[in-house]
Parts: C-alpha cells; sequence; structure tokens
C-alpha cells in the first residue's frame, strides 16, 4: 500500500495527477477592483441621465425663488438726481432753554426727472419755509443723531404729501444738521 500512495514529491508527472491550484489573495483583489470600477461607472451614468433629464423637463433654464422685496431693502440702489439749492435753514428748538439749528437739506429724486426738478425749483420758498417750521416743531433730543434716520422718513412724506403735487421726492439727506445747546 505504500507504494500505491504517490505523493507527486519527485517532481514528474507520470502519475498523471494534476497539480493542486494555489488558493488565496491573488483572485480577490481584481475582483474586488472590478466590483468597484463598476460602482463608479453606475454612478456617472445615473448622475448623467439625471442631468439630462433636468434638462430636458426644466427647458435649460435655471429656476429661482422670486422673492418680493420692498425699494428700501433692496440691494441694488437707484441712482438719483440731487436738488441741493435750499441752502442752509437756522431756527430754535421747541425747548424750555432752546438750542440753536443749523442745517442743510437735499432733496433726491428720479435720475433725469424734469418734472420733479422744475417742481421743486418752483416750491423752493414753500420748502424752506416747512424745514424752518418742521425743525422748530422738534426738541433738541428728537434732533439726536439715532433719530436721522426717522426724520429723514418724516421729512420725505411731508414734503410728497403736503407740498409737491404732481412729482415724488425719493430720499432726503441732510449734508449739515447742528444742534447747538445755549
Amino acid at each position: 500500500m505504500a507504494d500505491d500512495d504517490d505523493l507527486g514529491l519527485d517532481g514528474d508527472d507520470a502519475g498523471g495527477a494534476a497539480p493542486a491550484k494555489k488558493r488565496g489573495g491573488g483572485g480577490f483583489l481584481p475582483k474586488l477592483l472590478m466590483i468597484a470600477a463598476l460602482v463608479v461607472g453606475a454612478i456617472i451614468l445615473i448622475v448623467t441621465i439625471v442631468i439630462i433629464t433636468m434638462k430636458l423637463v426644466g427647458g435649460n433654464t435655471t429656476q429661482q425663488a422670486v422673492v418680493p422685496v420692498t425699494e428700501e431693502y433692496s440691494t441694488k440702489r437707484e441712482l438719483l438726481d440731487w436738488y441741493s439749492s435750499l441752502g442752509s435753514i437756522r431756527t430754535k428748538t421747541n425747548d424750555q432753554e432752546p438750542a440753536t439749528v443749523t442745517v442743510d437739506v437735499v432733496l433726491g429724486y428720479k435720475k433725469e426727472d424734469k418734472a420733479t426738478s422744475t417742481e421743486i425749483t418752483q416750491r423752493t420758498i414753500e420748502l424752506k419755509d416747512f424745514l424752518r417750521r418742521y425743525f422748530t416743531q422738534k426738541s433738541a433730543d428728537e434732533l439726536a443723531p439715532q433719530n436721522e434716520e426717522n426724520l429723514k422718513i418724516e421729512i420725505r412724506n411731508a414734503i410728497n404729501d403736503s407740498i409737491l403735487s404732481s412729482s415724488k421726492i425719493k430720499d432726503v439727506r441732510f449734508m449739515q444738521l447742528d444742534v447747538i445747546k445755549q
């Protein structure tokens, strides 16, 4: 029986037995790389199909949500022409001990709006009188720097409502606003 057991140690293949295949990591790595390549290819294919489908359905336009924005909060402000010929106005405040107010106001209106420019020019005396009365009715505390925006809005609205008839101003700015307490 010992003669029948050929272990194939002598190196010849006369016994007809095929050598055993090596098993190990040699076949695993190529299969892993092939699976990874298939997954990457599938992802690229899916993304491409989705992009093409979205372009066809969307009509090749980018859609953005439109959010209504008021004029005061828009990021792009319109350019204005400025009427600066009112000059300085000097008056007293409505305090127990009145302070002296010196103010130089400029009015902003739509660019190249000749009608507004003409109406402001024609009503210069009324505008100066209104501004003098407006600042005379205020106290020194109401004319403090932290209240300037409110003052500008009040003046703009009052001029648009009570002085100008066919046109509107868009903005009011102070070139000078001095409140001198005695």
